[in-house]
């Protein structure tokens, strides 16, 4: 909207009137035996999570025509006479969840629940909680720190930024060194995704406090660094490697105590981190012990063309032909991925495959399909076990 002169502050304050009454939040309290998401910008309100993990949904929006949640599927919700939107869900399944609110068929953010990067935009996010799973709950445990970091990039000649996870107790011990772990998020996502839809910080907090892991600094970056290629090779990860093995290792080994030897480093992630830390893990050997690898569609299950297979020889040279090399350098190879995701069946196959030929490889897979809750439990799983 053009304005042909400047709006005094009566004006502005009739078009906020406006907007909020045309689209906001709905203030009613939440619904009977429901719990508020953890997700919520108000806790007093809703998305209201139910009792069977169904959801409902509150938005108002009087002057709309149609509105709809989108959680993958979509469910149309109903207006009553005061313009307030309804709808309850089917169960959801545990974990957390990418959501849209769709108004007339723009889909937006939900102003009652927090956004996420997540989808290549910011996107509304929801968290069902799984009976039992506490392992990335805050806890009355020590607690370590996130800190933001720019460092300048030959690479995409640009400044980047990372997060970086002390441990508790990093301030306070000035002689001591840490191991470091290199955790890469999924296509679509960016640095903050393994804070803040991982809660990494949390997971390693009650590991750590527990004994079931070694402090460690946990550096997470942006893994958006293009080749020019698309796929999973060694040569559309040559820009991603560069920037992994000669920006951010260096900048982290000349600004933080780290421990700077392959002994005590480690690259894992997601998905497009996964294939990420596959070549840029396994071929930097004299840089990296450990290998971590979570629902990749390296191994095949996505715009696989037919008739083709992973062949894990001619990706990484000698990696089954000279299994025994790599078992040496590596403390810790490890792969995972969600039971119900497509990819899961390609990756058991590929497991097999080296396992075969003798390369001693960790597999582990989690209830889920393509999505957070199985990822926090890989990091779980995977940091539990490496530097031991």
């Amino acid at each position: 909207m053009r304005l042909s002169k400047p709006i005094d502050s009566f004006g502005i304050s009739i078009l906020f009137v406006f907007f909020a009454f045309s689209y906001g939040y709905a203030e009613a309290q939440l619904v009977e035996n429901s719990i508020p998401a953890s997700t919520n910008i108000n806790q007093n309100q809703c998305p209201c999570i139910m009792p069977d993990n169904s959801v409902v949904f509150r938005i108002e929006a009087p002057n709309a025509h149609k509105v709809q949640i989108d959680l993958g599927r979509k469910y149309d919700m109903q207006k009553d006479a005061d313009g307030l939107w309804t709808v309850q869900t089917e169960p959801i399944e545990p974990g957390f969840h990418y959501y849209f609110l769709v108004i007339d068929d723009v889909p937006v953010a939900d102003p009652a629940s927090k956004s996420f990067f997540g989808t290549g935009k910011m996107t509304s996010g929801i968290d069902i909680p799984e009976k039992g799973v506490e392992f990335y709950e805050i806890k009355n445990v020590p607690h370590g720190a996130v800190s933001s970091r720019i460092y300048y990039s030959d690479v995409t000649n640009s400044w980047r930024r990372l997060l970086a996870y002390t441990p508790p107790g990093y301030d306070k011990n000035p002689d001591q060194k840490y191991p470091v772990v290199y955790l890469q998020h999924g296509g679509g996502e960016d640095e903050t995704g393994w804070v803040n839809q991982g809660k990494t910080d949390l997971i390693l907090d009650n590991l750590i406090a527990e004994g079931e892991a070694e402090p460690m600094i946990v550096v997470m970056a942006n893994g958006n660094v293009s080749s020019g290629m698309r796929g999973y090779s060694s040569q559309a990860m040559t820009s991603f490697k560069k920037e992994m093995t000669e920006n951010i290792v260096p900048f982290i080994d000349a600004n933080y105590r780290s421990l700077a030897n392959a002994q005590n480093r480690a690259i894992c992630g997601l998905s497009m981190g996964g294939g990420q830390s596959f070549y840029g893990g396994l071929e930097n050997l004299d840089l990296f012990s450990a290998v971590g690898i979570f629902s990749s569609g390296i191994f095949g299950g996505i715009q696989t063309p037919a008739g083709s297979s992973f062949d894990a020889e001619k990706e990484i040279p000698g990696l089954l032909s000279q299994s025994a090399k790599f078992n040496d350098k590596l403390e810790l190879f490890y792969i995972s991925c969600g039971e119900g995701d497509q990819r899961i069946t390609h990756t058991k196959k590929a497991v097999a495959n080296m396992r075969d030929n003798g390369l001693d490889v960790k597999f582990n897979s989690f209830p889920g399909d393509h999505e957070w809750q199985v990822w926090r439990k890989s990091l779980h799983d995977f940091v539990s076990q490496v530097f031991e």
